[in-house]
C-alpha cells in the first residue's frame, strides 16, 4: 500500500501530512485547546513546524506506513486539521489522535475523519487494537472516542509528564460490520 495514498470521506480528503502542511501544523499546535489538552510543542514558526513534521511524523510514516493525516475539505480545499495513528512513548499500542482548527470544531469533521482512520487501521494497516489518551477535562475528546467505539479502560501517564490521562482502547474483533 502506498504511504502517500489519499483517503476520502463524504466531506474530506485525508492525506499523509507532509512538509507542505507546515503552516497548518504551526497553527494547530498553537491553538489554546491543543496546548491545554495535548501540550506545548514549542513550535513557534512555520520553519519549526516543518522540522517537527520531518522529525516526528515522516519517520513514523516511512517505518510503519501510517502517521499523521491532514484533513482537507472537499468543498473548498481548506486544510482544517489532522487525524492520525501515532506510536507514542508511554502508550501501549498505536494511539488515535485528532485536532481541528477552532473554527471547524463541532461540525462532525473529527468524527468523520477518525472513523475513516480507525477503519483503515484495522482493514489496511493490520492493527488489532487502537488506543487513545485524553485529559480528564477534555470532555469533547472523551465523547468522540466513545462515539468511535473506544472504551475507557483506566488511566496512564506518558514519560516526562505527571498529568494523569484517561486511556481508551478498541479491539478489531469488537467491531461489527
Amino acid at each position: 500500500m502506498s504511504q502517500n495514498r489519499t483517503f476520502e470521506t463524504k466531506r474530506l480528503l485525508i492525506k499523509a501530512t507532509s512538509e507542505e502542511d507546515a503552516a497548518l501544523i504551526y497553527q494547530l499546535l498553537n491553538t489554546p485547546k491543543f496546548i491545554e489538552n495535548v501540550g506545548d510543542r514549542k513550535i513557534n514558526s512555520i520553519e519549526a513546524a516543518q522540522k517537527y513534521i520531518q522529525l516526528k511524523m515522516l519517520p513514523q510514516l516511512q517505518e510503519l506506513g501510517f502517521s499523521s493525516y491532514t484533513l482537507i475539505t472537499k468543498a473548498d480545499g481548506i486544510k482544517i486539521g489532522t487525524c492520525g495513528l501515532y506510536n507514542r512513548d508511554g502508550v501501549d499500542g498505536i494511539d488515535i489522535g485528532f485536532g481541528l482548527l477552532p473554527q471547524y470544531e463541532g461540525k462532525g469533521f473529527a468524527f468523520e475523519a477518525a472513523t475513516e482512520i480507525k477503519n483503515m487501521a484495522f482493514t489496511e494497516f493490520g492493527l488489532k487494537t487502537i488506543s487513545a489518551i485524553t485529559t480528564k477535562t477534555n470532555i469533547g475528546s472523551q465523547k468522540l472516542l466513545e462515539k468511535l467505539g473506544l472504551k475507557l479502560i483506566g488511566t496512564t501517564k506518558i514519560p516526562n509528564d505527571n498529568k494523569e490521562l484517561l486511556l481508551y482502547k478498541i479491539e478489531k474483533e469488537s467491531i461489527v460490520k
